[in-house]
């Protein structure tokens, strides 16, 4: 089954279920945010344009795609307007807080997504492999649009921070495709790439505003202090480095070691180039409170199979659980704490198919489910693919 969502922003509406930690006498000031065709972190930068304030007075607890339609949260230190409109977003405000949103404010967040180009019996089918979806559990694999910053070459700039290799860490972030990147710091990047060290070369090459310009102001002063220089990247975005990488591992330590006691699956999904298993019926077959750590220089294993799998994917990334600790950074960490091993959509409805005005003679579906804080709804969709295209026959993808 070709599984086609997005085709439009309004295709993929996401709202967050958070609670708020509302204060009238608080320091913050919350405002509910709604984004179309734009990331958090340019809504994020926006607000805080509009505001005249630095960006980080602008919190939010979580990361959203960019092609959808996301009502979220956020947090501005001090007191804000009523309204704040900018390219891509609307931000009403809603009370005050007694401190910034944090991702454990979180519970979960509520999608609404049209699945479109079906053929009829394509249709029909997709709320019953929802609802068993729901029934038997899948993976709870970080989903791909945690996977961003992969390299075109398949590299990760979160992997040369833990090995310690600022300046190839630098070289990601200013000269080296990223799978999230937009088409004007792609331009930027070639030029980078092609005048790496000819730092007034791209200095004036750089967009304009971006941190980009930060960091290559200081090495123009400073030529190889590349350490310092990657501190002055971005903190958030020096998180979202280390968090896709953190995910890589904890995707790749999952899948072996749901192969070591489970067995080898018949079905699979590719997440940030990674091919990872679906075993079928996973809920009876893994305890419902089982959580697996986050790779992390403090992770403790009490399962011996677990601990044994997560050391050997270290190993082969040449990592030591000590690496983990981001020695050069100053204000970026990975995440601490574990991860729920099995994931069940709730909250589950699904619409009659009906004509799709989009592409004539097929048909669109609209599917509603609710998912933990963390969980990928895309996650869902390309394994509720892989779970029709087994009973079907070969297929193609999600699209």
């Amino acid at each position: 089954m070709e599984v086609r969502i997005k085709t439009t922003p309004e295709d993929f509406r996401v709202e967050e279920q958070v609670r708020l930690p509302l204060d009238r006498g608080g320091a913050h000031t919350l405002y509910r945010v709604r984004k179309r065709a734009a990331t958090t972190m340019e809504v994020a930068a926006g607000m805080a344009q509009a505001l005249g304030r630095p960006p980080s007075d602008v919190r939010f607890p979580a990361l959203k795609d960019r092609v959808a339609v996301s009502v979220q949260h956020a947090t501005v230190r001090g007191s804000g307007p009523a309204r704040i409109v900018g390219e891509g977003f609307v931000a009403e405000r809603i009370g005050r807080a007694s401190r910034p949103l944090r991702p454990s404010d979180l519970q979960g967040n509520r999608f609404v997504v049209v699945v479109r180009d079906l053929a009829l019996a394509e249709a029909e089918g997709l709320s019953a492999g929802l609802e068993e979806l729901a029934r038997a559990g899948l993976p709870n694999y970080f989903g791909q649009q945690r996977f961003g910053s992969r390299t075109s070459q398949g590299d990760w700039p979160g992997r040369r921070i833990l090995r310690r290799d600022a300046e190839g860490a630098l070289q990601a972030h200013l000269a080296e495709v990223l799978a999230g990147d937009p088409p004007p710091v792609r331009a930027f990047k070639r030029v980078a790439a092609e005048q790496w060290s000819d730092w007034d070369a791209l200095l004036q090459a750089a967009p304009r505003p971006s941190n980009f310009r930060s960091v290559l102001t200081y090495l123009r002063d400073h030529p190889t202090d590349f350490r310092r220089a990657l501190n002055l990247v971005t903190p958030r975005l020096l998180g979202v480095y280390l968090a896709a990488y953190q995910s890589l591992l904890w995707n790749r330590t999952v899948a072996r070691y749901l192969g070591r006691v489970l067995g080898p699956s018949s079905s699979t999904i590719v997440v940030g180039g990674e091919r990872l298993p679906l075993p079928p019926d996973l809920a009876a077959r893994v305890p419902a409170e089982a959580a697996v750590p986050l790779p992390h220089h403090r992770a403790s294993y009490d399962d011996p199979v677990l601990a044994g799998v997560a050391a050997r994917v270290l190993e082969e990334e040449g990592l030591t659980p000590t690496d983990l600790k981001p020695r050069l950074l100053r204000r970026a960490y990975l995440s601490k704490g574990s991860r729920w091993l099995v994931l069940r959509p709730t909250d589950l409805s699904t619409t009659l198919p009906v004509p799709d005005e989009r592409f004539p003679g097929r048909h669109q579906v609209t599917l509603t489910f609710a998912l933990p804080r963390g969980s990928y709804a895309t996650l869902v969709l390309a394994a509720l693919r892989c779970a029709s295209a087994s009973e079907r026959g070969p297929a193609g993808g999600a699209r």
